[in-house]
């Protein structure tokens, strides 16, 4: 068994928002990561798509997804399962949004001109 301790947990910050990671291999021991998204009010995140399923846990607030050609408007306690190769973007509220994410933790991000750009951080 693999405790991770409050102070061990990483902080990510982009322009559209921090990912606090909870959980992921590069912390030892898990196959999965788990982060929590503290999306910045009125902010999106790149058009960009995954290599393997994302499952999007809407605590706060509200976003738009974008996702596979389709739009939804999410708010606090919706789930949204994010297939891989399915093109995503998510745009916080006004209000912004909290959600809690996991992926697999060797998961890859795809620009969308097909460049593989890597596993982020707050995954690795």
């Amino acid at each position: 068994m693999t405790v991770i301790r409050a102070a061990e947990t990483r902080r990510s910050a982009t322009p559209a928002g921090v990912m606090t990671t909870f959980a992921s291999p590069g912390q030892g021991g898990s196959a999965q990561s788990v982060w929590r998204v503290e999306a910045t009010p009125g902010t999106a995140g790149p058009r960009h798509d995954f290599d393997r399923e994302q499952i999007w846990a809407f605590v706060t607030g509200g976003a738009t997804v974008e996702l596979g050609g389709e739009t939804f408007e999410v708010a606090g306690g919706d789930t949204v399962v994010m297939p891989p190769h399915t093109a995503r973007r998510v745009t916080a509220a006004a209000g912004g949004f909290t959600a809690v994410v996991t992926a697999a933790g060797d998961a890859k991000a795809i620009l969308p001109d097909g460049t593989v750009h890597g596993t982020p951080p707050w995954i690795a």
